[in-house]
């Protein structure tokens, strides 16, 4: 029997500046699962990731990660929750002046005690996890290097390999992709696949390009104005769904070719 990742009741979230991002979403993944978040720009992925990863507090309803609501338990708690909640981030949050093997040893710093965690970012107290993580991603030659001295789709996949290298038993990627070409794209996606697949992890990705996410996820999930639009496995997907969700973009759907890498 699985256990339940997540789980949302009749969730809405509100911007500080009034503006409603997600209504009444009912949503609950397992672990092991793998699901994609599609949708127009706007609709809501990144404020449903954020809310997943504890990042966000829901305005109304409730949430719960691993049978646990982040918002009934202690700071202390919360943060060991978190340390199970890994995000790629689609600009990875990563100091220019850092090299690449510190960022990635960062993911480990919510599940070491202090005194490692800070040893860490003065001397690398590993070099093989992080190096084996980049060379899943064609990026070992870059280990020690300066990550200002890298391109935008290379600093995103340090942002990957950082999360490969945290190890979490819940895997969210908001737009893990928007920097690589085709090639690349398939590569990181499959990592993070069987990263998760490998820890029977849930993976939770919002993806720009729908052939993407309708060629490697079982199970799509799309988000239209805030809502749930529908919530199908890929296959029951259709091109006429896919024409309504994009309604909004004129039916245009995006796909890895129309999308700017670097």
């Amino acid at each position: 029997m699985k256990n339940i990742a997540f789980s949302f009741k009749n969730v809405s979230f509100t911007h500080s500046n009034g503006q409603e991002a997600l209504k009444n979403i009912n949503l609950s993944a397992s672990t092991g699962e793998s699901i994609a978040i599609i949708g127009s720009s706007g609709s809501g992925k990144t404020s449903l990731l954020q809310l997943i990863a504890t990042s966000l507090r829901p305005s109304t309803g409730s949430m719960a990660v691993f049978n646990v609501d982040p918002w009934a338990i202690s700071k202390g708690q919360l943060q060991r929750l978190r340390s199970q909640i890994g995000l790629v981030h689609q600009a990875a949050p990563i100091p220019p002046r850092q090299r690449v093997i510190t960022a990635v040893l960062a993911g480990r710093l919510g599940q070491w005690p202090f005194w490692k965690s800070l040893v860490s970012l003065i001397y690398p107290v590993d070099i093989s996890g992080p190096q084996l993580c980049l060379q899943k991603l064609e990026l070992a030659d870059r280990l020690f290097d300066r990550c200002d001295r890298l391109s935008g789709g290379q600093l995103q996949r340090v942002g990957v390999a950082r999360v490969l290298y945290q190890k979490p038993d819940l895997l969210l990627a908001d737009e893990p992709v928007s920097a690589l070409d085709p090639v690349l794209s398939d590569l990181t996606i499959q990592c993070l696949l069987a990263d998760a697949q490998t820890r029977n992890a849930c993976f939770v990705a919002s993806l720009h390009a729908v052939d993407i996410a309708l060629r490697w996820f079982p199970r799509i999930i799309g988000l239209r104005d805030g809502e749930v639009f529908f919530d199908l496995p890929a296959s029951e997907v259709s091109e006429s769904l896919l024409q309504q969700l994009y309604a909004a973009e004129r039916g245009v759907l995006p796909k890895q070719d129309n999308v700017k890498t670097l």
